[in-house]
């Protein structure tokens, strides 16, 4: 019975991926929105989704409390969703906690305020303590 129930929970999670990775097409992000009218945004920090449409890069990061490794959990595609299954492949059967929010203003725009070697992870990442 365990065996079977591994093999449908692995075989839900594969359909929740690909149809994530389907609804995970290129949009018009709230960020787009805002520029579009007059009011850009001044950063760009989601756990759920790009916030510009054309954003398909790295999120935010997770540390494995059982062995310290972490991983940068990004989108599913450009504009799209998180890729919540990275992160629940790599959590699995430990805790994880969001310690990095990646800017993605400053790594998607040529109109950011932080200039050349300034925009970078130290300035482009707010960590959560």
């Amino acid at each position: 019975m365990t065996r079977r129930r591994n093999l449908l929970l692995k075989a839900l999670r594969l359909i929740g991926y690909l149809l994530a990775a389907s609804f995970a097409r290129a949009q018009t992000g709230p960020c787009d929105l805002y520029a579009n009218g007059g009011t850009p945004c001044v950063a760009a920090h989601s756990t759920t989704r790009a916030l510009f449409g054309g954003y398909n890069a790295r999120l935010y990061r997770v540390p494995r409390q059982s062995d310290g490794a972490s991983t940068d959990v990004s989108t599913l595609g450009a504009g799209g969703y998180a890729n919540a299954a990275q992160q629940d492949a790599f959590c699995a059967g430990t805790t994880c906690l969001v310690t990095i929010l990646y800017d993605s203003k400053c790594t998607f725009t040529t109109d950011t305020p932080w200039v050349g070697s300034a925009c970078n992870d130290t300035f482009s990442s707010f960590r959560i303590h």
